[in-house]
């Protein structure tokens, strides 16, 4: 069955790619030479072109809040949420995920740290934290 089912596959794309010539195709050379006439030339060194951009990159360099990472841990603790957005490796993200947050003791204990670095407004020691145990 498998195949049939593959020569017919073969079958098909053979028809239907025999049916595709280059003569069916016309290239309007005055509509491109007119496109081109009529484009604005764009400097990439300039950085007043990039002004969104800008506000991108100051979003990444945002510090990371205590309250949300502390949210995260409470509800989602076990599987590394809060870990991912601290900025932790994706290894380490999944080693939560497999082992359910060290069955639930190194989620809980992340959560007490976050708990201690909300009330002191200071999480930057766990902010792109590489290792499985953040404290």
């Amino acid at each position: 069955m498998k195949k049939a089912l593959l020569s017919l596959l073969f079958l098909c794309f053979g028809l239907f790619s025999t049916q595709a010539n280059a003569s069916m195709y016309h290239l309007d050379h005055e509509a491109v030479d007119q496109m081109f006439a009529q484009a604005e030339q764009v400097d990439m060194l300039a950085m007043n072109s990039m002004a969104p951009m800008a506000a991108t990159t100051t979003f990444v360099a945002q510090e990371k809040d205590p309250v949300i990472a502390f949210i995260l841990a409470w509800f989602l603790g076990p599987l590394g949420i809060h870990r991912a957005y601290l900025g932790t490796s994706t290894g380490t993200i999944i080693g939560y995920i497999l082992t359910a947050g060290g069955c639930g003791i190194i989620a809980f204990v992340d959560w007490v740290m976050l708990l201690i670095g909300m009330i002191n407004d200071d999480i930057s020691k766990y902010v792109d934290n590489p290792r499985f145990f953040m404290w």
